[in-house]
């Protein structure tokens, strides 16, 4: 649709801009010969369709957008569009003349080849004056999008932060960590409190990074590990990991708590499902602009439907706030395997 017809205050105004154009040509018609009677009613219907035509200059701003169209282009493309749209303005005055002049007999020196340059050139500048709005407008409605996506975005990442705490918090995921805890205390005291040392840094970096719009991935990745060295105290050897990261890639602003959910669900709904547990893979580089993230591991065919829940969800949802088309999360199960492959532009500012 086309943004003027999509907000009632926009068609309005659009719609009395061109009756106040229709009736300054009317004066000046009426200034040079024509009667005023007789220039009003042929220009003002003239001005309201040549209006509505005009409305194909959206088109042209999309065929030569301001960001990635030369001056010469733009230039060209403008006036070349506003040429024919003067034609197309003449044939219109003279259509509404033609029409006219059957229902009320017009004089025939209402329209003479007199004016014919004027409403040309009139026509012309009309159509360049309607081109200046649409660009205008285009630039308004990106910045308003933008807008609106930031705030969706600050949004989402408030609400991660929250399901996040609220996980870190739930007291299934304490009950096993303190049961852990409380297990070593008397096989291994210094496991123990390691453990106790890990949840608390881990809480702790947590609340942090949470009041953070982006962190550098190797920051965020710094998180996951924590976690995960948690969860290998719970499971011991049934969890293993392998991490293979790409150093050109660790600069690379990410929303913070991106992977904790992604990591989570890898040892919630693969590794602890496994007898055998399994090793949870990372992957992580760079290449041609962008990052590329990809988390693995093995999992048990029966549960599969439990990897469709909130925290992937979650994720994809911020990744299309924040980036657009330019980010995209991709899970998928190959054999006895579940991989989430997430990709995001390489930046390194905010």
């Amino acid at each position: 649709m086309h943004p003027i017809f999509g907000q009632p205050r926009r068609l309005l105004a659009y719609v009395g801009g061109a009756l106040l154009v229709g009736l300054f040509l009317s004066l000046v018609l009426a200034r040079q010969g024509a009667g005023f009677t007789q220039a009003i009613v042929v220009m003002l219907p003239a001005s309201a369709i040549y209006a509505f035509a005009c409305l194909s200059a959206l088109y042209v701003c999309l065929a030569a957008p301001l960001k990635t169209s030369g001056v010469s282009r733009i230039v060209a493309t403008s006036v070349l569009a506003a040429t024919i749209a003067g034609g197309i303005w003449l044939g219109i005055v003279r259509g509404c003349y033609a029409v006219i002049d059957r229902l009320v007999d017009l004089p025939p020196s209402a329209i003479n080849a007199s004016l014919l340059s004027f409403l040309f050139a009139a026509g012309v500048l009309l159509f360049l004056l309607s081109l200046a709005v649409h660009y205008a407008m285009i630039a308004f409605d990106a910045v308003r999008e933008a807008e609106r996506r930031q705030l969706h975005a600050e949004v989402l990442a408030r609400d991660a932060q929250l399901s996040a705490l609220r996980a870190q918090l739930d007291p299934h995921f304490l009950y096993n960590s303190l049961n852990s805890i409380n297990a070593l205390t008397t096989t291994d005291p210094a496991g123990a409190r390691r453990m106790c040392l890990l949840l608390g840094d881990f809480l702790r970096q947590t609340l942090r990074v949470g009041s953070c719009s982006s962190i550098p991935l190797s920051e965020e990745l710094a998180l996951a590990d924590r976690f995960l060295d948690i969860e290998q105290v719970r499971f011991g050897d049934r969890l293993k990991i392998e991490r293979r990261t790409d150093d050109a890639a660790a600069d690379c602003k990410v929303p913070p708590l991106l992977l904790q959910p992604l990591v989570e669900n890898a040892v919630t709904h693969g590794i602890a499902q496994m007898l055998e547990g399994g090793v949870v893979r990372i992957d992580v580089e760079r290449r041609d602009g962008a990052v590329s993230i990809a988390i693995e591991n093995p999992f048990d065919a029966d549960a599969r439907s439990a990897r469709a829940g909130v925290g992937l969800r979650n994720v994809r949802q911020r990744l299309a706030a924040l980036f657009g088309e330019a980010a995209r999360l991709d899970a998928a199960a190959t054999g006895e395997h579940f991989r989430v492959h997430v990709t995001v532009p390489y930046r390194t500012d905010d």
